[in-house]
Parts: C-alpha cells; sequence; structure tokens
C-alpha cells in the first residue's frame, strides 16, 4: 500500500509538536480563534464533542481543558489533559459543519518506560483497534495494512483501514512514540462516487485533503471539464479560480456550486441519521463553508522547478 499522508480537515501540526509527521493540511490558512473552557462548555459544536468523550472515556470528565480554538466555523479544536497522574492527553478535531469527530490524539496513556512503539505489531493494532472502535464504533468491517515509515528521526508506523473496493483507507493512523493519531478520512462530506483521487500534491505526493470537495459532479458540469482534464490543470499550478476564470466562470459561482453540494450532503446524513442534526439554518451552513471553499478554490500546486 502506498504511503499516503492523507489530510483531513485538521490542523494537528500546528497545535500538537508530536503529530507534526502528519501531513499538513489546507486548514492550515485559516486564521485560529482561541477559545476559553467556558466557552467551549457552552459552544454547540464544543459541547457536543465533550459529551461525546466523556460518553466514551468517563475518567477525562476530570481532565483540563488546557488548549482550545475555533477555525472561522469549519473546525473546533479542544485539548483535555489529566491533572494529575501520567499526564494523559487527548486532542480532538471536530468539524464544525457536519459535527464528526475527525481526528483525534491520543498521548501518554501507556507507561512511559514502553512506549507504544515498542510493542509487537499485533498489540500496537489491538491499541488502535481500541480507539478507533471506542470513539467511532465497530471496524471489524474494514480491512487493515501497517507499515514502517521512513523516519529517521523517530520510529514510527502508519496503520490504515480501508473498506473493501475502496483505495482510500477509512481511518489512517499513525503511531509515534506514546501517541495514537487517528484522523478520519471516509467521513461524511467524502462522496461514494470519488472518481479522481490527490487533485492535489505536496512534496511530490498524492494531498487527498481537498478530494471531498472538487470530486463535484455539478462542478465539473459548471466548467465544463472532466475530472481527469482539472487533475491536469491543476498539476501545471493553476488553482481552480484561475481554471474558472479561462471559461468565464466567477469564483463566486465556484463556491455556490461546492458549498451546495457540501451541504446537501451533510442535511441528507442528518435524515439518514448519520451525522449529528445541526440547528443551523441552510443559509448559516452555505456561508460557515465558505471559507473552506475558498481556501481548496484558490489554492495552488507547487510545479517543480525547471533547470
Amino acid at each position: 500500500m502506498k504511503k499516503r499522508l492523507i489530510g483531513g480537515i485538521v490542523a494537528a501540526a500546528i497545535l500538537i509538536p508530536t503529530a507534526a509527521y502528519a501531513a499538513p493540511t489546507l486548514i492550515e490558512m485559516f486564521t485560529r480563534t482561541p477559545m476559553t473552557a467556558e466557552q467551549v462548555k457552552v459552544d454547540e459544536v464544543g459541547k457536543a464533542t465533550l459529551e461525546k468523550l466523556y460518553s466514551t472515556f468517563p475518567e477525562t470528565k476530570s481532565f483540563e481543558i488546557i488548549d482550545a480554538s475555533s477555525v472561522q466555523g469549519v473546525q473546533t479544536s479542544i485539548i483535555l489533559q489529566e491533572k494529575e497522574g501520567t499526564g494523559k492527553k487527548i486532542t480532538l478535531h471536530t468539524n464544525s459543519i457536519t459535527g464528526a469527530i475527525e481526528h483525534v490524539i491520543q498521548e501518554n496513556w501507556e507507561p512511559k518506560e514502553k512506549s507504544l512503539t515498542t510493542l509487537s505489531d499485533q498489540e500496537i493494532k489491538s491499541k488502535v483497534d481500541y480507539l478507533i472502535d471506542k470513539m467511532y464504533g465497530n471496524i471489524e468491517e474494514y480491512e487493515f495494512a501497517m507499515e514502517k515509515m521512513e523516519n529517521p528521526d523517530q520510529k514510527t508506523f502508519m496503520l490504515n483501514y480501508t473498506k473493501k473496493g475502496s483505495k482510500t483507507p477509512f481511518y489512517q493512523v499513525f503511531v509515534q512514540s506514546n501517541t495514537i493519531s487517528v484522523s478520519l478520512i471516509g467521513g461524511e462530506t467524502t462522496p461514494s462516487n470519488i472518481k479522481v483521487e490527490g487533485f492535489f500534491s505536496r512534496n511530490g505526493k498524492p494531498d487527498y485533503s481537498a478530494d471531498a470537495y472538487l470530486n463535484d459532479a455539478k462542478l465539473f458540469s459548471l466548467l465544463k471539464i472532466s475530472p481527469e482534464e482539472l487533475k491536469q490543470e491543476l498539476a501545471k499550478g493553476k488553482s481552480v479560480v484561475e481554471i474558472a476564470a479561462s471559461k468565464n466562470v466567477s469564483k463566486q459561482q465556484v463556491i455556490d456550486v461546492i458549498a451546495k453540494t457540501q451541504v446537501d450532503g451533510q442535511i441528507q446524513g442528518e435524515i439518514n441519521g448519520e451525522v449529528t442534526k445541526s440547528n443551523r439554518s441552510n443559509e448559516q451552513q452555505l456561508k460557515a463553508i465558505e471559507p473552506k471553499v475558498l481556501q481548496i478554490i484558490e489554492h495552488k500546486n507547487e510545479t517543480p522547478s525547471k533547470k
């Protein structure tokens, strides 16, 4: 299995140094707004996230919120740490639009004298299985692959949990020292009929963070372009906005199409009971997702320099 450093809607590298080995994502371009513990507890997304955590790991009710922030109504991040004892820490990055916890980082939950990476492959998998099972549900239906990453600074393992017939992992996990970092890749906002993977690249590797937004049939229709052609144009260093302009399509038209598809998917998920119901109106949800869409469609691949 290829080494896919997949970025969802997370920004772990900003907040958690131990998670710096995860691929940076487009959301890092956003401005984070700090939140107090009191604000988190009354915030709609923050409150729901804490309730999920407390029901899953009751011991965390006594943990202290040591850091929290939000990103323009797109993501809410919370870091909690044990007040005494071993200093257990857990970080949660929640999609503010869908309510899905898209990234979980569990640190120092094992004895310091025996780090996770000293365990056998089966023991590591067992620890990861437990965390995913507690946070997301049964994972028996997923195929599993594990490999050691080429990281000279620190031993790192990558674990991929993939649904049968899919190429992109549903869950991707990095294990390093005493840290387990889980990313929800196949979340509710990811369409089941993805046509192209890795519209963007980073450091010569596919970056899957924008795929759920750009694999949009209505966008392809608006631009009169196929998914493969869009990927080829992006590979040349153009942005989606520039490609649209060449076809006399405005930036706002692109934003409106992508945002509507994402919000429609969220509403359908609420109807089917797949995601937490949002109290926001349709118009509010469209407005909230616009900044994320804007960053994606203005983003450009770095093209190889010509000698």
